[in-house]
């Protein structure tokens, strides 16, 4: 089982307050510790579109890169791949959705525009050596109200991984999936997509998120996205759970007698880290649980 860290990017990128990079740095490096082996360091976006991460090339530049350990950053076209190349990334991540409202909302372009922008990027990629993820997002429902089909999400997916991405990450971006219709989507794209270079990116928006792990692992999938302590609100959903704790999925996995290298103790230290660099608390379920053990256990010594 391989758990991909999303909580720097697409955790910090959410929220209200901007982190200093001093900070965001200091909590890669606790992440670089535990066991983990692919941490998601940030967006080579335009710093006015997502200010919380105007700071890439310093955080890139400021983490210390562990040997065995993938960190990939997401680029939304070739002047933001150019700006990762320069800064030494060697690993990528592209963005686009099955939902075209979305899409449109998001990036300002249609699923097949997204498409041909990051088909020209992906192939730089491809020269260059450069290791490619592939996001699809909505996957399960739109927050625009757009019908989202299964045939919809593998349609897209499937280009993503012709175009030559190495790993597709398939993503309940408003949190509104269910196990029934995991259980009925991993087999649609097994068909088009080795299991192996699919992985899924849920939500807990509505508290269904280790379900759904539970479905696609059930089903064979071996790679889930989660962000440490929770990280990350929705959104679409002011208020809500977004990404799936890190501590949750790893607690979950273990207890069922699953190995995934990392060390969830190591973890939470980093979601402890990094605690005091945003305006609320942490929602992970298993951090709030083991935090509140340890004071008991300190309270009575």
């Amino acid at each position: 089982m391989t758990v991909v860290e999303v909580g720097a990017r697409d955790g910090l990128q959410n929220e209200r307050r901007s982190v200093p990079a001093a900070e965001k740095i200091a909590f890669i490096d606790l992440l670089s510790r535990s066991g983990l082996r692919c941490i998601e360091v940030t967006s080579f976006v335009s710093p006015k579109a997502i200010p919380q991460l105007a700071d890439a090339q310093e955080v890139f530049a400021g983490i210390t890169k562990v040997p065995g350990v993938r960190y990939p950053v997401l680029v939304p076209n070739a002047k933001g791949y150019e700006r990762a190349r320069a800064c030494g990334a060697d690993a990528i991540a592209v963005f686009t959705a099955a939902s075209e409202a979305f899409t449109q909302r998001n990036i300002n372009m249609s699923v097949e525009k997204s498409i041909a922008v990051f088909s020209a990027v992906v192939e730089r990629a491809k020269r260059d050596g450069v290791w490619v993820r592939g996001y699809v997002s909505t996957a399960f429902g739109s927050p625009f109200g757009d019908a989202v089909t299964p045939e919809m999400v593998r349609d897209v997916c499937v280009r993503l991984f012709t175009l030559g991405c190495d790993e597709i990450s398939v993503g309940d971006t408003i949190g509104v999936g269910v196990p029934t219709q995991v259980e009925a989507m991993v087999p649609l794209l097994a068909r088009e997509i080795p299991l192996e270079r699919l992985a899924f990116h849920f939500h807990d928006t509505r508290g269904t998120a280790l379900a759904n792990i539970y479905a696609a692992l059930q089903a064979g999938v071996a790679i889930f996205d989660a962000s440490a302590g929770g990280l990350g609100g929705c959104p679409y959903a002011p208020g809500a759970t977004g990404n799936v704790g890190t501590e949750d999925v790893l607690y979950m996995l273990e207890r069922m007698g699953v190995e995934t290298g990392v060390d969830v103790d190591a973890v939470r230290a980093a979601s402890r880290a990094i605690r005091s660099s945003i305006d609320h608390e942490l929602t992970s379920k298993a951090f709030q649980a083991m935090e509140a053990a340890q004071a008991r256990e300190t309270a009575s010594r």
